[in-house]
């Protein structure tokens, strides 16, 4: 390629990244509103976290249009390709995040008031605390292409997985103990959930980030990338 061709095709990289960041960024603000929706019974936060999903989607839209013009444009091989198609893959998994934030949001239209006790929420906030710092670790990961970083995050998805696993345990003892905990548990139970997936998907942009800076995949102990919410 030429100089000027060369110039262009790492100003699109740089375009590319940036639009990586603001949606991690989007997808991160989501979540955490969507929980404090849910968690304070806040119908008009939760409102705005539903409408805001659609700023995602677009952000994602933006994205992909823009990577798949340069794979047209530039034809990029080896870890130039790497880098546009990793990027999309990224995309994906942060839309799937968003997504689950808005789906907790939609949680807080069902209840009437604040969760209660206070000890419900506390396992969760928890959960979504560690679940975030996931996300925002395999960021800055994939911001400075550093695999080694990336390959702690997914050394921490168990720390993840234990915490839902203790989580599910105790939301069902509160149910067996008093049935008038059962539809605030049943709530706290599918944003619990969530988090572990979200976690899952945290991996799956380490997995992603590896795979961008090494050339090498990799598949995780799930065995596939993570899908569902």
């Amino acid at each position: 390629m030429t100089e000027h061709t060369v110039t262009a095709f790492d100003d699109d990289l740089r375009a590319i990244t940036g639009k990586v960041v603001e949606m991690g960024g989007h997808a991160e603000a989501l979540v955490s509103r969507g929980v404090k929706a849910l968690l304070k019974a806040d119908r008009a936060l939760a409102q705005s976290v539903i409408a805001d999903d659609a700023i995602l989607d677009n952000l994602q839209f933006e994205l992909d249009e823009r990577a798949l013009l340069v794979i047209a444009k530039r034809q990029p091989m080896a870890s130039d390709l790497r880098e546009v198609i990793g990027s999309m893959r990224i995309a994906a998994d942060l839309e799937r995040i968003g997504d689950m934030g808005k789906n907790i949001a939609k949680r807080a239209g069902m209840i009437d008031n604040p969760i209660s006790p206070r000890k419900l929420a506390g396992g969760l906030e928890h959960l979504t605390s560690l679940a975030l710092g996931q996300v925002k670790d395999v960021l800055d990961a994939f911001v400075a292409r550093d695999a080694a970083k990336a390959d702690r995050v997914c050394e921490k998805d168990d720390e993840i997985d234990n915490l839902y696993t203790s989580l599910f345990r105790e939301l069902l003892t509160y149910m067996m103990e008093d049935p008038r905990n059962i539809t605030v548990c049943t709530h706290l139970l599918f944003c619990a959930k969530n988090m572990e997936r979200i976690g899952d998907h945290a991996t799956n942009i380490a997995e992603t980030v590896s795979f961008m800076v090494t050339g090498h995949a990799t598949l995780s102990k799930h065995g596939s990338r993570a899908t569902g919410g």
